[in-house]
This record gives structure tokens, sequence and C-alpha cells, in this order.
């Protein structure tokens, strides 16, 4: 399988996932959603800044899956791998209703020739879309 991961502008996370400084991408949902036990180790992750093309892919090394989260746990997690995410323990404030969350341990993160994709059948709103075949959503 092959992932898109849509990342928040404002917070430079492709940057900073290009540079190596964050190697973990994760996803809190309150409900079982992609990439929760959709991922696996060896796989890809093609990454995208909202309105913006897909610009660089990363391999997935590992992935952990949690749930039955509650603030207790999200906070033990923010702990032993916020620096890895890119975030600190303040963020529980923004996560502390979810209850499941999926960390993608990266390597081999690098920037790509910029492609589009078309999400339509995906939702607007989508943020990680899981495919059979990145060439089924590219835009030529």
């Amino acid at each position: 399988m092959e992932h898109i991961a849509i990342l928040s502008k404002k917070l430079n996370l492709l940057g900073k996932i290009v540079s190596g400084e964050k190697t973990i991408e994760s996803r809190w949902y309150k409900f079982r959603k992609p990439p929760f036990e959709c991922i696996k180790p060896g796989e890809t992750v093609y990454f995208k800044e909202s309105g913006d093309p897909v610009s660089a892919k990363a391999m997935v090394k590992d992935v952990l899956f949690y749930r039955d989260l509650n603030p207790e746990k999200i906070r033990e997690l923010l702990v032993k791998y916020g620096p890895q995410i890119g975030v600190g323990v303040s963020y529980l404030s923004q996560i502390m209703d979810k209850r499941f969350c999926t960390l993608v341990f990266l390597e081999n993160a690098k920037k790509i020739a910029p492609f589009g994709i078309d999400k339509n059948k995906y939702g607007i709103m989508c943020a990680w879309i899981t495919l059979e075949d990145i060439r089924k959503i590219k835009k030529v």
C-alpha cells in the first residue's frame, strides 16, 4: 500500500520531515480512521501541505497503534515521542479527547518532484489517503 499524508502548512511539518527533525508522523482520532491498522513497515508515505502538490516521501520504518486512549495515556505518549513527532506536552490540550493514535516512524525522507493529486473520491477534508498505487490518484 501507499499513503498520502496531508499536513498543515502553518506548522512547517513538511520541512521538519525532510530535514530529519520530525521522524514520527502521528495521527490522533476519536474514531478508527486510516492510517490506524492500515499501514505497515516497508510502505511509502507521500507528503503534501494543504493546497499544495505532493512534494516529499518517506519509507515507513515502524508503526505503533494505540486505542482506548485517555488524557493520561496521551500525555505519556507525548512525553516519550513528542520531540520526534515535533510537538510538546502542551499539544495534549488539542488532542485530549482522542481515543486512537497511529505513530508512523519514518526513514529516508526526501523531497521529490512535485505532483498534483485528485482526491475528489476521498473527500475534500481528508487528511490521510491509503491506496494500492499512487498513480491512481496522480494528476497527469
